[in-house]
């Protein structure tokens, strides 16, 4: 074995011992989140940020964030976007950002008026106006800082590589985590609902999102990182334990994102690889899908057909259930009528859980982060999501090489869908699709390869 193969299999092992260490110790998982946030510093500060360091730090924190949430481990709940902002901040102070990151001040602009309406709207009695407004806007303004630093800033495929590889190994601490925090399936499973028992005791909605992008992280080293037969089955390993506690979390946006990603970085590699790396493609693609068959007719056994069950909406006796979204269609609705009674400004940032309140009478938070940008900030949230959508596209038509930048921004669309901006992750995935990316001569040989 190789010393990069052995480096690459303690990484793996490390992370799936502390999944088990903080399973039999859950004061732990303190540690490490404490842990994870000093020791960044101090390599950020130590390397004045040479080589992107930011990146790898924000990444380990991204990837964490489910973990440490679910373990208790995060000094407070938005613990991990603070830190992701803080890291980002130090990197601009020692590499700067882009003078032409305009789009993204224009951003970070355009929520002002929301937080303004909101200290105006909000009910004084009920609620900490201060924390309140915090706890909405930090997935936003994560995005904006996020982007700041990413926007055009040069980097080599290699390093996007690594980047995932430091998000996806505390994912498989969770993976490890949750395997033991569930061993016995046949208790957990008890209808087709989201599944909190398997998902760690925690929202199963956010469970299945990082374990879906763990899914697309290790799925992509098979295809672009895998350069021995033992990382190839390793990778293909951790491919399948991701993507088998997704699917039993029942929770179905995450793991679909997961699989949406991959079919557009399986488009997007086939589209620039030469006829024999094509050929070569399809069979490793074939072999991978037949894995995957094997892995999802498992799952259904091992869920009693359950499993086929949530995903045709139906409840565990097989009738069709009357809500497709678990009702998430009526959340976005009062979301899309505080929008037309408020058409120009919105209602205020964090004022539509106290609409829904006045509406419904039942205190509900959005999952929805583009109706919610609608009734929360009116026609700025238009802007604001043509902004954040049409950027990375235009920056696309000189930024062919980067491979992943539509796989990035689908996880981000389909994340802030079921998940709102609950997590750092499709903040931080986001700014990563306006990376400028590049191949050297020597990388360009190992691609095509």
């Amino acid at each position: 074995m190789q010393n990069k193969e052995k480096n690459y299999f303690l990484l793996i092992l490390i992370h799936a011992l502390l999944g088990c260490v903080i399973y039999l110790a859950p004061i732990l998982s303190k540690v490490y989140g404490i842990l994870i946030f000093f020791v960044s510093i101090y390599f950020i500060v130590k390397t004045k940020n040479k080589n992107n360091e930011v990146l790898y730090a924000s990444a380990y924190i991204v990837g964490s964030e489910v973990f440490l949430r679910m373990t208790n481990g995060n000094p407070n709940h938005e613990f991990s976007k603070y830190s992701v902002m803080i890291f980002l901040f130090i990197g601009m102070i020692y590499s700067g950002f882009s003078k032409n990151a305009v789009p993204y001040w224009i951003y970070l602009f355009l929520l002002v008026p929301g937080v303004i309406i909101a200290t105006q709207t909000l009910n004084l009695t009920t609620v900490d106006i201060r924390k309140t407004i915090a706890f909405n806007i930090s997935g936003p303004v994560c995005l904006g800082f996020a982007s700041l630093y990413c926007y055009n800033r040069k980097i080599r495929i290699e390093e996007i590589n690594n980047i995932l590889l430091v998000m996806g190994l505390p994912i498989i601490a969770c993976a490890s985590y949750l395997t033991f925090y569930t061993p016995d399936l046949s208790k957990a499973l008890t209808g087709t609902s989201s599944n909190v028992a398997t998902s760690g005791n925690f929202g199963p909605n956010q469970v299945s999102t990082i374990l879906g992008l763990g899914f697309f992280i290790f799925f992509s080293r098979l295809l672009l990182a895998s350069r021995t037969k033992f990382i190839l089955v390793l990778n293909l390993i951790i491919t399948f334990v991701m993507c088998f506690r997704g699917l039993i979390t029942f929770s179905r946006g995450g793991m679909i994102t997961g699989f949406a990603m991959l079919v557009i970085l399986l488009f997007f590699i086939y589209i620039n690889s030469k006829k024999a790396v094509q050929l070569k493609l399809i069979y490793l693609f074939t072999i991978s899908m037949t894995v995957m068959v094997v892995m999802l007719a498992y799952t259904e056994i091992r869920t009693d057909g359950l499993l086929s069950k949530r995903y045709q909406n139906k409840d565990a006796l097989g009738r069709v259930k009357e809500s497709n979204f678990s009702g998430r269609e009526q959340v976005a609705a009062t979301e899309i009528e505080a929008f037309l009674s408020h058409p120009f400004f919105g209602i205020g940032v964090a004022k539509g859980t106290e609409y829904r309140l006045e509406q419904t009478g039942g205190i509900i938070a959005s999952h929805n982060e583009i109706t919610r940008l609608l009734g929360e900030h009116g026609s700025i949230g238009i802007l604001i999501l043509l902004i954040l959508f049409f950027t990375p596209v235009i920056l696309y038509l000189d930024n062919k090489q980067n491979i992943f930048l539509f796989c990035f921004l689908t996880f981000w669309l389909l994340t802030i869908n079921h998940a709102a901006m609950r997590t750092a992750s499709p903040s931080f995935i986001y700014a990563l699709s306006l990376l400028k990316v590049y191949f050297n001569e020597e990388e360009n040989s190992l691609h095509r390869k």
